[in-house]
């Protein structure tokens, strides 16, 4: 799997780019048919300090599977939206076919 990670607007952390790849790599073991990854992380304007947003987008069998959380802090953001494409490849990996 081909991971792919876009800082918007803000600087690059070397240390959440190794989170996000060591989590998205497990992910990808246990579902071995994920293509490639597309991560951003933003940084939004937001008074009540939730503006810390990540986006991921995966390439497998089928339509494209998206997620986007936004949360306190970039560890938090990330940690959900995996779980929330975690529960879609769930869903997903029930509707193939068994022959």
């Amino acid at each position: 799997m081909t991971i792919n990670i876009q800082y918007v607007q803000m600087p690059t952390s070397e240390s959440m780019s190794a989170i996000v790849t060591n989590k998205l790599n497990k992910l990808s073991n246990k579902y071995d048919w994920i293509i490639k990854a597309d991560v951003f992380f933003k940084l939004e304007n937001d008074p009540s300090g939730s503006g810390k947003i990540c986006e991921i987008q995966l390439s497998a069998p089928g339509p494209r599977l998206f997620a986007k959380s936004s949360q306190d802090n970039f560890e938090k953001a990330a940690a959900t939206t995996i779980k929330e494409l975690e529960n879609q490849l769930r869903k997903r990996k029930e509707t193939f076919k068994k022959y």
